[in-house]
């Protein structure tokens, strides 16, 4: 074996670009939301083919705008996969409604169309489909099920990916997308709705900055400083910096390379480890473009050396980090007292909970980053 190495999971790649990025806000003194946001959500907009794009704090807050816009409230229900982050079905609680759980494959770990069907209700007013690690979920099947109810994309994971030749984001009603940091572009914190329903957008522009009839920039740029805006709508301040713009301006000039070389290192590792008998590597349909938001493998622990987290624990001590997929939600302590779930109502999600694995893939990887990734893998046996 080569000397030990460290490598994370994951780590944004960010330089002077967004560095000098900074300079125009904190020189000009806006650094709210004004033109440097403006300019990151057209270009955002033109890159996903939507009609609208809206900044907001978080991917969080993008799908509650969402909800809030719909007026989706107390006495309704929302569908959620039970893998995701637990943000997905938290944003139905904010609005009072109850999140329906579905169950998802194990091959892509998103939601399951099989499963779907059996719980929807007359209270149903929305499906959340999930592109988990930026796969895009199936939505021609989703939408074969269920056609009248209105699909949101949790798109977090999906800055860039495509399915069957359509950019997420434009694949239902509204999408929210997160440039945390360890999405494939990053603003640090920050989050983006998408849409082509003007009236939706309207409403979500309204909503994010305290329900306020117009903007702060239209407001301090207008002929009549003395104007307030008017209040109709109770909002939130939801609203991205343009620091966050700027910086998001320029990584999203960058995203198709990001993707590019994400992908490169995916199939490298597909190759590389595909004599792994107990190591199943994701599986990408034909005719989708995944962002590569992390690269998550299912382990078959009845083949393996050792159990899932003892070979997380390996690893890490060979100095290679690793997590978990995600939550199977229903599984944490919330939704268990709440919902009164138990882990074998899903069994899909409860398997991914308990045997996926995300292996590092970022772009400040390097070649000999990923041969030692692989190089440890093997040798477990």
């Amino acid at each position: 074996m080569s000397e030990i190495r460290k490598i994370a999971i994951s780590l944004p790649l960010t330089g002077e670009e967004e560095w000098q990025a900074c300079r125009e806000p904190l020189m000009s003194g806006w650094l709210t939301q004004g033109p440097k946001v403006a300019a990151f959500e057209k270009a955002f907009a033109a890159r996903h083919e939507a009609r609208h794009a809206l900044a907001a704090t978080s991917c969080t807050t993008a799908l509650h705008l969402i909800l809030a816009a719909m007026e989706i409230g107390p006495g309704d229900e929302v569908i959620v996969p039970a893998f995701t982050w637990v943000a997905t079905a938290n944003v139905v609680l904010y609005c009072g409604a109850t999140p329906v759980f579905v169950d998802v494959e194990r091959n892509t770990c998103n939601l399951d169309p099989a499963d779907l069907a059996a719980r929807i209700t007359p209270k149903t007013r929305a499906i959340i489909a999930v592109h988990l690690f930026g796969l895009c979920a199936d939505i021609d099947a989703i939408r074969k099920i269920a056609p009248d109810i209105p699909i949101i994309e949790d798109a977090a994971c999906a800055a860039g990916s495509a399915y069957k030749g359509k950019p997420a984001g434009t694949l239902g009603l509204a999408a929210a997308f997160s440039f945390h940091p360890r999405k494939s572009i990053t603003t640090g914190e920050g989050g983006m709705v998408t849409t082509n329903d003007d009236a939706l957008a309207a409403k979500i522009d309204m909503l994010r900055n305290h329900g306020a009839s117009i903007s702060e920039e239209q407001r301090h740029n207008g002929p009549r400083p003395y104007l307030l805006a008017e209040f109709n709508l109770l909002g939130y301040n939801y609203r991205m910096t343009d620091l966050q713009g700027a910086v998001g301006l320029v990584q999203l000039g960058k995203l198709d390379q990001f993707i590019d070389e994400r992908q490169k290192w995916a199939d490298y590792y597909r190759e590389a480890l595909s004599g792994i008998e107990w190591l199943r590597c994701p599986e990408i349909p034909e005719g989708y473009r995944t962002g590569w938001q992390a690269y998550v493998c299912y382990l078959d622990e009845s083949k393996a050396p050792m159990t899932r987290n003892q070979i997380m624990e390996h690893l890490q001590e060979k100095g290679i980090s690793t997590r978990p997929g995600t939550h199977a939600v229903h599984m944490l302590g919330l939704y268990r007292d709440r919902l009164g779930c138990r882990p074998d109502d899903f069994p899909g999600a409860r398997d991914c909970d308990r045997y996926t694995m995300a292996i590092p893939l970022h772009n400040r990887m390097v070649a000999e980053d990923y041969a030692y990734v692989v190089e440890t893998l093997k040798a477990i046996g």
